[in-house]
């Protein structure tokens, strides 16, 4: 079975309490209920991780890559923009890392720091995203 870990930055645990005008309603509880039922109907073993903490992310990229997950999917969002550790983790994994964003950052002028060292990206897409990304996973780890 695929395994997939999703990771959610900083800030995350305020959707759907903040910013509802850019990022929608849904909790972060919400969205991970559909992330789980995703996976589920793609036959693929899913764990998320949410962190405010960059250090702690860092950490969950290191875990996995002990663990043989196939692929990560990170929102990053407070992290997009950042200069840390996490884009220099991400390069020293052996599994593909796609970031996710349920809005487009880009449209806002945000240009992602972390984008450069992952496999690729899903925009704009709202949760849906995240499925597209678990497709892209499945996709990955069978070929």
């Amino acid at each position: 079975m695929t395994r997939a870990l999703v990771i959610h930055g900083a800030g995350m645990n305020m959707r759907g309490k903040a910013q509802v005008e850019i990022f929608g309603p849904a909790t972060l509880d919400q969205i991970n209920e559909q992330i789980r039922g995703y996976a589920d109907g793609l036959g693929v073993d899913v764990e998320i991780f949410h962190s405010n903490i960059e250090g702690e992310v860092v950490n969950a990229l290191y875990d996995a890559h002990e663990r043989d997950v196939d692929a990560v999917l990170i929102n990053p969002a407070g992290f997009t923009t950042g200069t840390g550790p996490l884009r220099t983790a991400i390069t020293q994994i052996r599994y593909p890392v796609i970031e996710i964003h349920a809005s487009n950052p880009t449209s806002r002028g945000t240009v992602s720091n972390i984008l450069p060292a992952c496999k690729g990206s899903v925009y704009g897409f709202g949760v849906y995203g995240y499925y597209l990304g678990l497709e892209a996973v499945k996709h990955l780890s069978n070929s």
